[in-house]
């Protein structure tokens, strides 16, 4: 990326990289929670989407192969590819299909694999005094990105799902051929994993023990909320995982650390990183246990996919833009440590617009404007609590190991929104709309507790940083 020209600059291009990112989130968040609520799909088997989105929290375990392979760009083109043929194949599949599912799930490690691939890149490529200016137009471009998704949405009344499906599948594979062009990157310097750590690491018996166990888990959350499987199966299933977590639990640990997991080591051997990653899972907690459950309220509420996708996605997103930008240049100018408390309590207040929206909906006295001015206040705080913790984010990574430490400290919050996202089902059927965002609001202040430790770790952060 050089300054003479602008259609490679730093700026141009992240922004480019960050639509290709946002827009199979805007799918899987904006979409397919209308398209399952539309057709009749029970609350809490819509929370089973926060499972499949386990893939962006599990993203960290194959990173350190991105990282080793490089290409960057390759991976990403090859990923808007795939996740354009799972567009295809959703065509004509029934929500109640078991490969509609499965074909969800691919597109999840698929979205997430992009994500890995987009955020190395980006993380190196951009100065570190250029964070804060680069992640206006990152969250900018990354909320466009959704914003097409909502685009998508208003169309399906006209076009019908189908034909929603395919024009993503366009969608993706545009970006595939664009994202293709961005400059290449430096060549590696130090050490490179060889495919001798990737066997290694998948022949260690305690991984992969216990990968097979949660792997069972899934299976037994998902087909129990779908309906999939009796009784006995799930007890097998269950007696299976429990067999394997207790194998995993004997093994004897191998001595020695491959090249593989070198960069999770040294994260988590720097001072106050504990306490990072805890801030990391618990920052947007309150807005991810909103997540899921948004769209089906407004489909409950009596709105049509036409005007969910105008004013909850497209507008709201907007605003997400907005408050983004805004975010980026609050970091530029007070500091991430202040932008971070002083954005996230605005944040954190926003769910109480769903709260009283909520409360007019459970009287039978359903207000419009209300709904309208709680989503926009949602999604502009929203926006600007993502720019200061994603400037977080990218400040206290190593930028010589950066795609796996921030695909980490990502996929801790990804955690908090799969998890969140699952229980919101459940959350949302058993204590209704109004009392379910409320408790959303609460959610939004544990992480207030680790700040003194997040301070630490920036100025930590920013010592090494200037020794380099």
């Amino acid at each position: 990326m050089t300054a003479a020209s602008p259609l490679r600059s730093r700026l141009f291009w992240v922004g480019i990289l960050y639509f290709a990112q946002g827009l199979p989130l805007g799918i899987f968040l904006d979409l397919l929670p209308v398209y399952f609520r539309q057709h009749g799909v029970d609350l809490r088997q819509i929370g089973v989407l926060g499972l499949l989105g386990l893939a962006w929290t599990f993203k960290f375990l194959w990173a350190p192969a991105v990282d080793a392979w490089r290409h960057h760009r390759r991976w990403v083109q090859v990923a808007n590819l795939l996740m354009a043929l799972c567009m295809v194949a959703l065509v004509g599949m029934d929500p109640g299909q078991p490969e509609l599912w499965l074909v969800l799930g691919v597109f999840a490690v698929l979205s997430a694999t992009n994500d890995i691939a987009i955020d190395g890149y980006t993380v190196e490529k951009v100065p570190r005094g250029e964070l804060g200016l680069a992640n206006g137009v990152r969250i900018a471009l990354y909320r466009v990105g959704m914003l097409a998704a909502g685009g998508l949405l208003m169309l399906s009344g006209r076009i019908g799902w189908a034909g929603t499906y395919l024009a993503a599948a366009g969608l993706l594979v545009a970006l595939a051929l664009v994202c293709r062009a961005a400059p290449p990157e430096a060549p590696r310097v130090g050490a490179r994993p060889r495919m001798a750590d990737v066997r290694a690491l998948a022949s260690e018996p305690r991984a992969v023990y216990a990968g097979l166990a949660v792997l069972l888990v899934l299976a037994w959350l998902v087909g129990r909320q779908m309906g999939w499987v009796s009784g006995r199966g799930e007890a097998a299933l269950a007696v299976l995982a429990i067999g394997l977590l207790l194998l995993a639990a004997l093994q004897p640990a191998r001595a020695g650390s491959t090249a593989m997991m070198a960069p999770f080591t040294s994260l988590l051997a720097r001072p106050n990183m504990l306490a990072v990653l805890a801030f990391a899972l618990t920052f947007k907690l309150g807005d991810a246990a909103m997540g899921f459950m948004v769209k089906p309220f407004w489909v409950d509420a009596g709105f049509g996919a036409g005007e969910i996708g105008l004013i909850s996605v497209n507008a709201g997103l907007l605003l997400s833009v907005a408050g983004g930008v805004l975010g980026g240049m609050v970091v530029h100018r007070l500091g991430i440590f202040t932008a971070l408390w002083s954005l996230g309590l605005l944040q954190a207040a926003s769910n109480l617009g769903y709260v009283y929206a909520a409360q007019l909906e459970h009287m039978g006295e359903v207000s419009t404007a209300v709904l309208y001015g709680a989503s926009m206040a949602e999604s502009f705080t929203g926006g600007l609590g993502t720019g200061a913790f994603l400037a977080f984010l990218m400040a206290v990574v190593d930028t010589r190991q950066a795609a796996s430490e921030y695909a980490l400290l990502s996929s801790l919050f990804a955690l908090s929104r799969s998890l969140a996202g699952f229980a919101s089902g459940f959350g949302a059927a058993l204590m209704g709309y109004r009392d379910y965002f409320m408790l959303t609001f609460f959610l939004c202040f544990p992480a207030y507790l680790l700040l003194p430790f997040v301070r630490r770790a920036l100025r930590a952060a920013e010592a090494l940083e200037s020794v380099r």
